[in-house]
């Protein structure tokens, strides 16, 4: 699994002109790529790793804070655009592999007691932030 993770000081998704999913305030918006080895432990250990690691303001992660983060599923950061013009998915999971992965990263979170808000799989979302920093980071399992 693949993460882009970037610190916000606020963020949300809407399709078709509704709010699906939005934090206020400082958390993280973290776009979520999932490949074809993927498992049910790699989408736990990124949970963990998402709910704990340190980039927020002052060196303290969400656990600290109770920081809530916005999850979006990206299949796109699995594209390979390395040769010609269009890019190709095929290291990308397809929908009935990755939706699930994405599901569990989201309910280990909770379950670590993370507050957690999504877009829509599949969905044409528009996702808009403000970057605090600016600040992003990869984060591979």
């Amino acid at each position: 699994m693949r993460a882009v993770v970037q610190r916000v000081d606020g963020a949300k998704v809407v399709v078709a002109g509704e709010t699906v999913g939005e934090i206020v305030g400082e958390g993280l918006c973290v776009l979520v790529g999932v490949t074809h080895d993927d498992t049910p432990e790699k989408a736990a250990q990124l949970a963990r790793k998402l709910w704990s690691v340190r980039i927020l303001e002052a060196e303290k992660s969400c656990s600290d804070v109770n920081a809530p983060l916005l999850v979006i599923s990206q299949f796109t950061l699995y594209g390979d655009a390395r040769k010609g013009r269009r890019p190709t998915w095929n290291a990308a999971a397809p929908g009935p592999v990755a939706e699930p992965l994405v599901g569990e990263v989201v309910a280990q979170l909770r379950g670590l007691g993370a507050r957690v808000e999504t877009g829509r799989f599949g969905a044409d979302m528009r996702v808009s932030l403000t970057n605090h920093g600016p600040f992003t980071v990869i984060v591979e399992v």
